[in-house]
């Protein structure tokens, strides 16, 4: 093992809840990978050949979780070779790009991703020393070459990390060209689109009139009517599932749910394709797109996730000059007992669907989200997501929302990445933060060990698995 990576990290100081810890990891540690939600490009995986490019192209430019941090201490993204939506000057010399990174390496101490990078620079390219100032060329160097080898190409890893099936995220309108390449191919991975429908069922999405062009361009049907967009949201969730779609995902505000009636959200829609809808409109009329789409899993068997609390691009100037996904969302407060009543009266008691809930809001875990998901059938809690992706936001979710929701109300983990070779460090952060919680569990005799051992086996494969009904 690296002398990067303690074999006991993650566990706590306690003697004995180490030593369970210990033994509840490693009956667990070798199970297969299932990620049932995430950001992957399945472009990865059409070529047997697909090479990542360089060091920079493959850890720095994709990854907002990285490059948002050197912002915040005052690096330009223009230095990190950041792409400008413009398509202005950037930095394109890769090796000075790394040495910024590597320089600017410590202050990733103490944060998932810096557990995360140390985890991958160690075990999928042998790195044994710190990345840092002095380091920096020689590591660059060590990757580069690796990167070469048919070892690290992305059909390659995906075996070699164990990966049993992995869900990419797509919108509506994609033709998943890609996954059909996949599956044509003759390659036996298992890639699963997902179906996403944001940037036409919310009606303030940028170019929601363009997309809605382009949906009646891939169902074949003319939407020009709000009974026309049901029928082409049903093809096209159907045409998903025929290429092995498990899941719908969708992201909101807020869960504000309300039905429409049909001449109401006919009005809506058509003021919408007039270029008229008003801001109300817009939040009414997702909020009755989420009880549709609700509706429509209880029919064709899709599982709904549902991604609320982030307020999108909160920094306009990095927006404007690099667009979205630039490490500028930033969690607001939300509210789930009111706002999802009317979608829970509606289908909440249907053992046809099954809602898994994620929220960048924790406060509601103990408070709302864990006695929701303890009582309706419909619903499951989704892992920690995206800035609580993290040992101690894993800890926080474990101790606030297990005793009342119940662990078998949860899905287990998903990775939630666009940085593929971080999918197993991600995985084993996950199972790492299971096994010491359990351990706590029995060291205070509140479970049984043979009990833990089956919650740890749940916890890093099982919940995920049925949970998306993989």
């Amino acid at each position: 093992m690296s002398p990067m990576l303690h074999e006991d990290r993650c566990f706590g100081p306690d003697a004995r809840q180490i030593e369970v810890a210990r033994e509840l990891y490693r009956g667990a540690r070798d199970l297969p990978l299932v990620c049932p939600h995430g950001h992957v490009d399945p472009r990865l995986f059409t070529d047997p050949d697909y090479h990542f490019g360089t060091p920079v192209d493959l850890l720095l430019i994709p990854d907002h979780y990285v490059f948002r941090m050197l912002y915040s201490q005052g690096v330009a993204l223009e230095d990190l070779g950041i792409p400008r939506v413009d398509g202005g000057p950037v930095e394109t010399d890769h090796r000075k790009i790394w040495q910024t990174f590597a320089e600017h390496y410590y202050l990733f101490r103490g944060t998932p991703t810096g557990l995360w990078l140390d985890q991958e620079l160690a075990e999928v390219f042998g790195i044994t020393g710190r990345l840092d100032g002095d380091s920096a060329q020689q590591i660059y160097d060590q990757i580069a070459e690796k990167l070469e080898s048919p070892e690290l190409r992305p059909r390659r890893l995906f075996e070699r990390f164990n990966v049993e099936v992995l869900c990419t995220t797509d919108a509506a309108t994609n033709t998943l060209e890609h996954h059909r390449a996949i599956r044509a191919s003759g390659w036996g991975g298992d890639i699963r689109p997902t179906f996403r429908p944001d940037a036409v069922v919310n009606l303030d999405s940028p170019r929601w009139r363009q997309e809605i062009d382009r949906l009646s361009e891939v169902s074949g049907v003319a939407v020009t009517s709000y009974a026309a967009f049901i029928e082409a949201l049903e093809q096209r969730r159907a045409f998903f599932k025929s290429l092995g779609a498990a899941a719908t995902d969708h992201a909101a505000l807020t869960p504000y749910t309300a039905p429409l009636s049909e001449r109401e959200a006919s009005a809506i829609f058509e003021r919408a394709l007039r270029g008229e809808a008003s801001d109300e409109d817009a939040r009414r009329f997702t909020g009755h797109m989420l009880i549709e789409m609700a509706r429509m899993s209880t029919e064709d068997g899709l599982v709904m996730q549902l991604h609320v609390g982030s307020w999108r691009n909160h920094n306009p100037s990095i927006f404007e000059r690099f667009g979205r996904d630039k490490g500028a969302d930033i969690p607001i407060a939300t509210e789930f007992t009111r706002n999802l009543r009317p979608l829970l009266d509606a289908f909440g008691n249907d053992p046809r669907l099954t809602l898994i809930l994620f929220t960048l809001d924790e406060t509601t875990y103990s408070r709302e989200l864990a006695p929701l998901a303890g009582h309706y059938p419909a619903l499951r809690l989704g892992p920690p997501w995206w800035f609580h992706d993290s040992l101690n936001g894993m800890q926080r979710f474990f101790e606030q929302v297990m005793e009342t929701a119940g662990l078998y109300n949860t899905a287990g983990f998903n990775d939630d990445t666009r940085a593929f070779l971080s999918i197993p460090a991600r995985h084993d952060v996950w199972r790492r933060a299971s096994a010491n919680w359990l351990a706590g569990l029995v060291v205070r005799h509140i479970i049984q060990e043979d009990d833990a051992h089956e919650m740890m086996h749940e916890l890093a494969y099982g919940l995920a698995k049925r949970s998306y009904r993989l």
